[in-house]
């Protein structure tokens, strides 16, 4: 895994990880993240790049614990679904239980951008690029830190243009 290697379009996969909760395997936040890349590597997703994990509060604002949070290029034979169904049996193996929006969790694992497609997610895919990455500094700041030329697939905005029209958060990188 290197860290650093800027992609200059958007043709990357990247995905972004998410935990505040503690897993009963795994243990801390960060410590769930981990095991998560070594899941991951396990399903045959190969993990290019990875950005500093930062820790933000939550969004939107409440008493949660705290996020750690990062981004990860890969790459893979998947579809975006297919790629989505693994992420989503990653989060699970984890201890992730979904029962509501912009809840505390043991894992988040999203797909932010599959090489630049644009796609709902009415059928056989994932919507694409994720639909509020542009309001998410805690996707942005990770993913400048590997991509700092990535676009927005649709708007075609770059990350600084991005970054400066988020409501800034409390974030620093660990």
């Amino acid at each position: 895994m290197a860290s650093g290697n800027a992609v200059t379009k958007s043709d990357g996969i990247f995905i972004a990880l998410g935990a505040n909760l503690p897993s009963a395997d795994y243990g801390s936040p960060r410590a769930t993240l981990e095991a998560a890349l070594s899941l991951l590597a396990g399903e045959g997703i190969s993990i290019l790049q990875r950005s500093s994990w930062w820790q933000s509060g939550p969004q939107p604002v409440s008493e949660q614990p705290d996020f750690i949070n990062g981004v990860i290029e890969v790459e893979t034979a998947l579809s975006p679904a297919e790629l989505l169904a693994v992420l989503h049996r990653v989060e699970s193996a984890c201890g992730r239980v979904r029962q509501q929006r912009w809840e505390a969790r043991v894992l988040d694992l999203d797909l932010i951008d599959y090489r630049g497609q644009a796609q709902t997610g009415r059928g056989a895919g994932p919507d694409l690029p994720h639909p509020r990455l542009s309001e998410r500094l805690f996707v942005l700041l990770p993913l400048q830190e590997i991509a700092p030329d990535w676009r927005h697939p649709v708007s075609g905005a770059a990350l600084t243009e991005l970054i400066a029209a988020v409501h800034p958060i409390r974030i620093n990188k660990l």
